[in-house]
């Protein structure tokens, strides 16, 4: 199978490619026949030969350029050979697919003696040629007489290459006057036929002008910079004073609220006595206690409990917490209280004045501390969130003095 793949393999490069082979198993003149350059081709035009008759080619050389109504390609050379003889010149047009074109030869053959096989569709494919064809044909192949010219007529007949692309718009100027492309020189890049170089050698437009619109472009394609100079360094912007961040204003003091509550410590000291306990560790005892699971502060609500009350749903309750209150204990005065009579000391002044020594009555002040035997006012000072919850500590507080003071000894 390897070696049927081996032998098969040139057969198909053959069939895919487009083009012509010399080497024949007889080594003798090989047609060259009008190629088919697309499946539903069926007849098509010579625009060029570009190899001419006795003319040595290599593999990949372009051979000649068949032109259709569709498009315009080039034939090239799959081995290399001699170009023979030209049988249909360039500028023929309407030749049939698989008329033939050309003979070519191999290497080294003698084209003076190679004997050319005779072609029945010969007599055929020159019937085919129009008259228009054939005047085009005669005046490529002819030579100039002399080698003096005018200065017009030189630039259009001095170039030696015809370019192979041109435009669709020079090729339809060419086609509806009748005109070859390899008359007329072109002044676009590397020789490129121009529309305005036909249009010159029509004499619709200036002789120079196409030269002259080609040089313009070749100038200004290129940005002349030797006049510019570099332009002086700006100053450096001076630096932005950055403002003076404003001090925030304090935040306002919270509002306090003030509880107070009146207690009686008669109870607590008699059991603090009974059990010779210190009354203030007695009364730290009762603050511990009335501390303790506190209702929770009242806050701002968290984002669970916004969510629960935008879908109905009920928020769990707040753990009860420990508080920290430390109130503020100060005796009350007593109703009756004694009263001291102090007489008054006789003051000159009030002899002149005529003013009797009188005696003035002056209440007792309260002492400082706690009253074991009265009641002592019990306060706090609390911001206005925690009211609540300070007014159970007082009542706790109360509670646990007068009526639980066993229980706190």
């Amino acid at each position: 199978m390897a070696s049927l793949h081996r032998l098969t393999a040139p057969l198909r490069r053959q069939v895919l490619t487009r083009g012509f082979r010399t080497a024949t198993p007889h080594n003798a003149a090989q047609p060259m026949m009008m190629p088919a350059m697309s499946p539903t081709m069926t007849e098509g035009a010579i625009s060029s030969w570009k190899v001419k008759e006795g003319e040595a080619f290599a593999a990949g050389d372009v051979l000649l350029e068949i032109e259709t109504d569709k498009a315009q390609m080039d034939v090239e050379a799959q081995d290399d050979g001699v170009m023979a003889k030209i049988i249909i010149p360039g500028g023929t047009k309407n030749i049939a697919v698989g008329t033939r074109i050309a003979v070519l030869a191999e290497e080294g053959d003698d084209l003076a003696t190679l004997e050319i096989p005779a072609d029945k569709n010969t007599e055929k494919a020159k019937e085919s040629i129009t008259p228009q064809a054939a005047k085009i044909v005669r005046v490529a192949n002819e030579t100039p007489k002399t080698t003096e010219a005018s200065a017009e007529s030189t630039p259009e007949t001095s170039h030696t290459k015809v370019p192979t692309h041109p435009s669709p718009s020079v090729l339809s100027l060419l086609k509806s006057n009748n005109l070859d492309a390899a008359l007329i020189k072109g002044s676009g890049p590397k020789g490129r036929l121009l529309k305005g170089d036909v249009l010159a050698h029509l004499g619709r437009i200036s002789k120079s002008a196409p030269t002259d619109l080609s040089n313009r472009i070749k100038t200004l394609s290129k940005l002349d910079l030797s006049n510019i100079k570099v332009a002086a360094p700006k100053p450096a912007p001076a630096p932005a004073k950055k403002p003076e961040p404003k001090k925030a204003a304090p935040p306002p003091a919270p509002k306090l609220a003030e509880l107070s509550l009146p207690v009686s410590f008669a109870n607590i000291l008699a059991a603090s006595q009974r059990r010779n306990i210190p009354l203030s560790q007695t009364i730290n005892a009762a603050i511990t206690h009335a501390n303790a699971s506190l209702p929770a502060q009242k806050t701002a609500p968290t984002q669970d409990e916004l969510f629960n009350d935008l879908l109905g749903l009920p928020n769990k309750p707040r753990r009860a917490t420990v508080g920290s209150y430390a109130p503020t204990i100060t005796p009350l005065p007593r109703p009756g209280a004694a009263i001291s009579v102090q007489p008054r000391s006789v003051d000159i002044f009030d002899e002149l004045l005529g003013v009797s020594a009188d005696i003035i009555n002056k209440r007792t002040q309260p002492r400082d501390g706690i009253i074991a035997g009265g009641e002592n006012l019990v306060a706090l000072k609390v911001q206005e969130c925690e009211r609540e919850r300070a007014r159970v500590f007082l009542d706790r507080f109360k509670a646990a003095v007068e009526r639980g003071a066993e229980a706190l000894v």
